[in-house]
């Protein structure tokens, strides 16, 4: 399988720079993944702090792995054993074919926790403490509310498929998180979406485009879209994070 191939070459590549462990989160440990259309979430514990001589080096192994037709899908986060405890550090990314920093949040460290796949060294739970209840919880509704809210109230990007996907599908994971208190899989996400009061036609639509051969949008689809995914999301969210704050 070309992923199995990326992924052994992307944790050869990081040998030079004495790799403690390298993790799968998402969709690629949870049993949802789409070769081709899912991304390739992992998390990479090297045994120094990432310097600017580390990041100059994994910029030459991204580079290298560039013409694998997978390799643009690897979104890998660089952490060092003495930084993973720290839930609110910025980590340097290597995602979108950029390099930045971000978070490891809350969500992807109960994933980590829940079903993370070991691809070398030590398991998650060796490394990373456990997430709290609480703050778990809390995350999700922030996010849901500070993140995802006003982005409802810009209609250009919901005429683009991954803003559709991810508004719904993050919104639905989000319910059962709070409700059920665990995580769930995109597929499960769909799943829900329904019995949530989502538009059908935005649900078959993320469907048909995710596990189907999806047609070309016929005339004043997107915009119709875009209208129906924004009218139900904004309500839907202004309820959930209602219900508990």
């Amino acid at each position: 399988m070309p992923t199995d191939t990326l992924l052994d070459r992307f944790v050869t590549g990081l040998m030079p720079l004495a790799p403690v462990a390298v993790w799968a989160h998402g969709s690629l440990a949870g049993g949802d993944y789409q070769e081709g259309r899912s991304d390739l979430d992992l998390i990479a514990v090297l045994e120094h702090p990432v310097t600017v001589r580390t990041a100059w080096r994994l910029g030459l192994l991204h580079a290298r792995l560039r013409a694998e037709p997978l390799a643009p899908k690897i979104h890998c986060t660089y952490l060092s054993p003495g930084t993973v405890e720290d839930s609110g550090r910025r980590h340097l990314t290597r995602a979108h074919e950029e390099l930045y920093k971000r978070t490891v949040t809350p969500v992807t460290r109960s994933e980590l926790h829940g079903f993370g796949r070991v691809l070398y060294g030590a398991p998650p739970k060796e490394l990373l403490p456990p997430v709290p209840e609480t703050e778990l919880a809390e995350f999700v509704v922030r996010d849901q509310r500070d993140f995802w809210r006003p982005v409802v109230r810009r209609p250009a990007v919901w005429r683009q498929d991954v803003w559709v996907d991810l508004g719904l599908l993050t919104f639905a994971r989000a319910t059962v998180t709070l409700r059920d208190g665990r995580l769930i899989s995109k597929r499960e996400a769909l799943d829900e979406l329904p019995g949530l009061g989502a538009p059908d036609e935005v649900v078959r639509d993320i469907t048909e485009r995710r596990y189907g051969s999806p047609a070309d949008p016929a005339d004043g689809w997107l915009a119709r879209r875009a209208e129906l995914t924004r009218s139900y999301l904004g309500p839907a969210i202004d309820t959930l994070v209602a219900s508990y704050s």
